[in-house]
């Protein structure tokens, strides 16, 4: 029933798999790429309820201005207990929830509701356990296959050419998970010292498990040769390359060029969803219910996130608007692309996203994922998933729209991102060198990273048949101008 459901899913975000993800040895590739060429070898949501309102204004009609920010207390929750999926009575969270909306005597939106059960941080989603894998909710590519990180690092190499062999590169990974594309990416480049000692790695991760986890998986050593606690370093053994951690993109420090990778990290921030109704366009929102539920209700009024749609249907096509009935905007996803182009703008270098999306406007795909299924989203808020579809042509435009210096590049297909930087050829060298499980591993990795439906050469039983994603994620790049097309966007 899940087999299906993927394959008809057509707002499928993460890799809803049960199986491990590939063991196979990690032998270092050769590289050589400029500009314009390189050579890889290797050896080895629920229905909406709509309150009686006179809010009765249409979207051009709308003036709102943002009102202010309320600061919410989170400093009466506690730690939750450990990671469960089983029911539980109610949560701290959801108590703190429904504290949110008495104190505002109405609902909040839905991206504030998504915000809070993600990244708040006593309760958060992401905050306090490891989702990855496969006993977490979801896996995502770097889980699947060593080939996804070496890819990055690839396409990181080709773009470090362009910009000239820079000596000093911070290389920023936002929401690196466990740190597995990271140290795939380490441990491909290790060869290439010039590479790899020109890079300071900076990791953007809110969640101090994370950390921990990324730190080992990094094979981490914290240095101090003075015995000054200002002068250690914390220094990758994969590579000897010194390494950062960050809350945000913005702690990071400016001043040298950035490689910026932001894979599954978009589809994370909270989106805004607006339903049309005979009174125009309302904002979505979460309330409690008379029976203490989460509900869904419709905004009675203008709201401040009525700017950023706005600006989203200005970028849009009137019949793409006419056609729909539910839009999402994303306003952090605007700002952040406005945040990274600026940098790109000033420093120098570039930016890769990677993520499941489309090249045009989003109508409703706010998804909950517990244990690699589709639950509700407004079901013990805390204890799955949620996510979206990343709106590529938003980003895009934010990123034109903030500096001049910038060129964009893309969207195109995973499968086409990673065919043109030489997985199929680095598919082949490791099944050269691999026992039979390893290599069942290793193509069911690659189908999962650049098919399309189910495998053609699965066996096993059919509810674990590897789905490919290739076609359903989307590779986009932003580029300072002075570095040209950056590979594989020629």
């Amino acid at each position: 029933m899940l087999r299906r459901l993927l394959i008809n899913q057509a707002s499928t975000c993460r890799f809803f798999l049960s199986n491990k993800a590939a063991t196979s040895p990690s032998p270092s590739f050769p590289l050589l790429c400029n500009s314009s060429t390189f050579s890889y070898f290797s050896s080895s949501s629920s229905q909406s309820e709509v309150p009686n309102s006179t809010f009765a204004e249409h979207l051009e009609n709308h003036n709102a201005q943002p009102t202010s920010t309320i600061s919410i207390d989170r400093s009466g929750l506690y730690n939750p207990p450990e990671h469960s999926h089983e029911p539980t009575s109610e949560s701290e969270l959801i108590k703190h929830l429904k504290g949110i909306i008495k104190f505002r005597g109405g609902p909040i939106t839905v991206a504030e509701y998504m915000e809070e059960v993600l990244t708040n941080p006593k309760a958060g989603f992401y905050i306090n356990r490891d989702v990855f894998g496969a006993d977490g909710d979801f896996i995502t590519s770097p889980e699947v296959s060593q080939m996804f990180g070496e890819m990055i690092g690839v396409w990181a190499m080709c773009l470090w050419e362009q910009m000239g062999q820079p000596k000093n590169v911070n290389l920023v990974e936002l929401g690196p998970g466990r740190g597995t594309l990271m140290a795939d990416l380490l441990r491909g480049a290790s060869k290439f010292k010039t590479f790899t000692e020109s890079l300071h790695i900076h990791m953007v991760e809110c969640s101090p498990v994370l950390q921990k986890l990324q730190h080992h998986n990094l094979k981490c050593v914290d240095e101090n040769n003075t015995g000054d606690s200002v002068d250690e370093r914390t220094i990758s053994s994969l590579a000897g390359t010194p390494i950062s951690w960050h809350t945000s993109l913005e702690q990071v420090p400016s001043g040298v060029p950035a490689i910026i990778i932001a894979h599954e990290f978009y589809d994370a921030l909270p989106v805004h969803q607006f339903q049309r109704a005979s009174r125009g366009w309302c904002e979505k929102m979460v309330d409690v219910a008379e029976n203490s539920k989460f509900h869904f209700v419709l905004s009675p009024q203008p709201t401040p996130a009525t700017l950023y749609l706005m600006k989203r249907c200005k970028w849009a096509a009137t019949e793409e608007i006419e056609k729909l009935n539910h839009i999402e905007v994303c306003p952090k996803a605007m700002d952040l692309t406005h945040t990274i182009a600026k940098r790109i703008s000033s420093d120098g270098g570039g930016a890769l996203i990677i993520d499941y999306g489309l090249n045009g406007i989003i109508s409703d795909s706010l998804q909950a994922i517990r244990k690699h299924k589709f639950v509700d989203i407004l079901d013990n808020p805390g204890s799955a998933d949620l996510s979206a579809y990343v709106d590529f042509a938003s980003v895009k435009h934010s990123a034109e729209e903030a500096s001049e210096d910038v060129s964009v590049h893309g969207p195109i297909t995973q499968s086409q991102f990673l065919g043109s930087l030489g997985i199929n050829f680095r598919v082949e060298a490791l099944l050269q060198n691999c026992t039979d499980e390893q290599a069942e591993s290793l193509r069911t990795g690659y189908w999962r990273m650049v098919g399309e439906g189910e495998a053609p050469f699965w066996e096993g039983p059919e509810e674990q048949a590897p789905i490919g994603m290739g076609t359903r994620y989307l590779a986009m790049a932003i580029v300072n101008k002075r570095q040209g097309v950056p590979v594989p966007f020629q």
